[in-house]
C-alpha cells in the first residue's frame, strides 16, 4: 500500500458512499442483486486498512431513506445482506478491537432487524481501536429534521428558550454527535453528490470522488486518497496566511515544552 501510516494529517473521521454495485454485477454479468454481494465484500480490507493507519471512525452509507423507492425484491435482498453483515462483523468486530454502531430510522426496519442492530451495539460497545458506522434507513435531511424536532419540544416543554437554539444544541441532537465530525467523503461509482448523506456533519470535509465501482474499491486507493488528503489545507473559513501562522505558532510551542523536560 503506497500511503504512509505515519503522516501527520490524517483524518479522524472517514465516511463513504458505497456507490456502484449494481453496475458492477451488470458489467460482469453477474445474476440480478448479486453486485450488492460482491459489495459487501469490499468493506472488510477497507475497515481493516483505515484502522491500521489510525482513522478513528468510518461511516458507510448502506441504505439510504430513499433506497425504500426500489424495486421491494431489491430492497429484501439488501435487508438480507445487512443481517447477513451484521452476523459476519460481530466476529471481526471482536478481534479488532471496533465499536459497530448504526444510524438512520429504525423505525422503518424489521423488528428482528432492529435487535439484532442493538444487541451488536451493545456487546461491542467497549471497544475502542476505531468505530465503524453502517448507515441504514439515513438521511441526512431526516437527521436535521429530527434534531430540530427535539429541540422544538424541549423548547415546549420548557427546558430551552429559543435563544438557546444554535448550531451547538442542534449538532448536539444529530445522530454521530459524539464522534468527530467527517473530515473525508468519498464516493465510489463515479457520481459526483453527495446523495443526502450526512449534510451537517460533511460541512467541512473534503470531498473524494472516483470512477472506480464500489466492489472494486481497494485499500491501495483508499491510500492514494490518503496522501492527497495530507496535501490539503484545511482553511475552515481562514486564510492561509493565518492557517500557516497559527502551524508555526503550535511548533515553536512544542519546540518551548521538549527544551523544558
Amino acid at each position: 500500500m503506497s500511503a504512509d501510516s505515519s503522516l501527520a494529517i490524517l483524518p479522524q473521521h472517514i465516511a463513504i458512499i458505497m456507490d456502484g454495485n449494481n453496475r458492477y454485477g451488470k458489467t460482469s454479468g453477474m445474476a440480478k442483486g448479486q453486485g450488492h454481494v460482491a459489495g459487501k465484500s469490499a468493506l472488510d480490507p477497507i475497515v481493516e486498512y483505515c484502522r491500521s493507519v489510525g482513522v478513528k471512525v468510518v461511516t458507510v452509507f448502506a441504505f439510504s431513506s430513499e433506497n425504500w423507492q426500489r424495486p421491494p425484491a431489491e430492497v429484501a435482498l439488501l435487508m438480507r445482506l445487512l443481517e447477513a453483515t451484521i452476523h459476519e462483523q460481530l466476529p471481526r468486530m471482536k478481534q479488532y478491537n471496533i465499536r459497530l454502531r448504526f444510524i438512520g430510522d429504525r423505525s422503518q426496519l424489521d423488528a428482528d432487524l432492529q435487535a439484532l442492530m442493538a444487541d451488536a451495539e451493545a456487546k461491542t460497545a467497549d471497544h475502542t481501536a476505531m468505530t465503524l458506522v453502517i448507515a441504514i434507513s439515513y438521511g441526512g435531511q431526516w437527521d436535521i429534521a429530527q434534531a430540530a424536532k427535539a429541540l422544538a419540544q424541549q423548547v415546549v416543554d420548557g427546558q430551552l428558550i429559543v435563544d438557546d437554539v444554535n448550531e451547538d444544541t442542534l449538532a448536539n441532537h444529530l445522530e454521530l454527535a459524539d464522534v468527530p465530525a467527517v473530515d473525508m467523503l468519498i464516493r465510489t461509482g463515479g457520481e459526483y453528490r453527495i446523495s443526502n448523506f450526512l449534510l451537517w456533519q460533511s460541512a467541512y470535509a473534503e470531498l473524494f470522488f472516483t470512477n472506480t465501482l464500489w466492489p472494486e474499491f481497494s485499500p491501495d486507493e483508499l491510500a492514494e486518497m490518503l496522501s492527497a488528503f495530507s496535501q490539503r489545507q484545511r482553511r475552515f473559513g481562514k486564510t492561509s496566511e493565518q492557517i500557516a501562522a497559527a502551524s508555526a505558532d503550535n511548533i515553536s510551542s512544542e519546540t518551548a515544552s521538549t527544551s523544558l523536560r
